[in-house]
């Protein structure tokens, strides 16, 4: 069966859907005032990875993937650039899009926007203040009162008394509590606001997702996810809403994708080690940064650097080579290699192990190549069937292995080499092989013909 880690008990639990055969999971999206970060990325790219899986399980998974339209940021972007948010939004949603779509990101089922479930925000917002669990500041913003929960602190394991104010608990005279978090602004003047009872404003940061998420999956559903960085405050403050508002439990299991670091070190812009999704795939390929993304472990945490990438490039050309030139096959059914990548990924999405089995079974193919060609191009769909649950490997081995912006000096040098082999002039031949090396290409001449590839 399969198991998950959740971060709200800190083990592995046996997972059992709410509804039989049904998943459903709501992973926090991105706020969209800038381009989306490799972190997001990391993120967002696991989660993918997660929905595949579950999906090829044959469960039916809802999947909805927010996106934060309203907060201070975009104000703030907007303003500085004498633009009107919608603008903004508009213009980091679809290079958010655009960006996700190249790493290979499945669409969510549903991508709810805040500005759109303002009724559904105020709704909620109204059944804590006539629960008792929210206030109406003396300045008109509404704050849950932290303390009327008593659960508070559940899934970041702190305890209340403990919890200090901090960079993360915004301090006011106006609150209670230094903890109370705030559930609905009042206007300021230059921000886009909207009606409400207690006067014209915006909705906080938390109080968004679970308004989305319960309107979308119910009042409980089955997977919560996102970053580490956002179990407190956001989810911790988004169960003591939800469950306040409800009085029942909010999500079964939840989970968390471990940090992206930068050579060791937090990503930061003041660092100069800020990296966007679209820097690093200005000069890497796709398929090559996802891999990156998705071979450690979701939980732990990945440590970007230049010889990483390098690493997933040459694990992506094994793989490839490994594909190239076997002919059409059916993948064997319920092989053992098949079984044992089912039995890691059942013990809590463990990639590294079920990457593991791909590099076993891309050795076992180029074993059998030259011994049983039939047997290999089973092996060779399994790897491609298996590598469909990552995102990875449905290219054309050749497209992969040879994609350079040069293609067309490389392929007239090789006709040039080809002919100079067919008039047994070998030293025009080895020039041009020197020439090649010299570019970073090794040539492989085959009973089919010359094959290339970057070396």
């Amino acid at each position: 069966m399969l198991k998950i880690y959740n971060s709200m008990t800190q083990k592995k639990e046996f997972f059992q859907p709410l509804h039989p055969g049904k998943i459903n999971i709501y992973v926090c999206g991105p706020t969209v005032y800038d381009f989306c970060h490799i972190g997001n990325g990391r993120t967002y790219a696991v989660f993918d990875v997660i929905i595949r899986y579950l999906r090829w399980r044959g469960y039916e998974v809802t999947y909805v993937r927010n996106i934060t339209d309203i907060d201070d940021k975009i104000i703030k972007r907007a303003n500085d650039n004498k633009e009107a948010f919608s603008t903004v939004v508009e213009r980091f949603t679809a290079a958010m899009h655009e960006d996700f779509s190249k790493l290979g990101l499945l669409s969510p089922d549903h991508e709810p926007r805040v500005t759109d479930y303002l009724p559904s925000i105020i709704r909620l917002i109204e059944k804590l203040i006539n629960n008792n669990y929210a206030y109406v500041a003396n300045n008109g913003d509404v704050y849950y009162d932290v303390r009327q929960f008593k659960n508070y602190g559940c899934l970041s394991h702190h305890l209340i008394d403990q919890l200090e104010s901090g960079a993360r608990v915004e301090i006011s005279d106006i609150k209670r509590d230094p903890l109370d978090f705030v559930l609905w602004k009042i206007a300021k003047p230059g921000e886009p606001t909207w009606a409400s009872p207690w006067g014209a404003g915006r909705p906080g940061w938390h109080i968004e997702c679970s308004a989305m998420s319960m309107d979308l999956l119910g009042e409980r559903f089955d997977l919560h996810g996102g970053g580490k960085d956002l179990i407190f405050p956001h989810h911790e403050n988004e169960i003591a809403q939800s469950e306040a508002a409800t009085q029942e439990k909010f999500v079964n299991i939840w989970m968390h994708a471990g940090y992206l670091q930068i050579e060791k070190e937090k990503m930061s812009k003041s660092l100069g080690n800020f990296f966007t999704i679209r820097d690093l795939l200005q000069n890497n390929k796709p398929e090559v940064l996802r891999y990156f993304m998705i071979s450690s472990h979701y939980r732990s945490p990945v440590n970007y650097s230049n010889q990483a990438l390098l690493q997933a490039h040459k694990a992506l050309e094994r793989f490839y080579n490994a594909l190239r030139g076997l002919p059409a096959a059916e993948a064997p059914f319920e092989s053992d290699f098949e079984k044992r990548f089912i039995a890691a990924m059942d013990d809590d999405f463990n990639t590294p192990v079920a990457f593991a089995l791909l590099f076993e079974l891309t050795h076992e193919i180029q074993r059998l190549r030259d011994k049983e060609i039939a047997l290999a191009a089973q092996y060779g769909a399994l790897l491609r069937l298996l590598g469909s649950v990552f995102g990875i490997l449905q290219d054309d081995p050749d497209c992969f292995l040879q994609s350079r912006e040069d293609t067309f000096v490389i392929e007239t040098l090789i006709s040039a080499r080809n002919q100079a082999r067919v008039d047994k002039n070998w030293a025009e031949a080895d020039r041009i092989r020197a020439q090649l090396a010299a570019m970073s290409i090794e040539v492989e001449d085959t009973v089919s013909g010359t094959k290339w590839k970057q070396s």
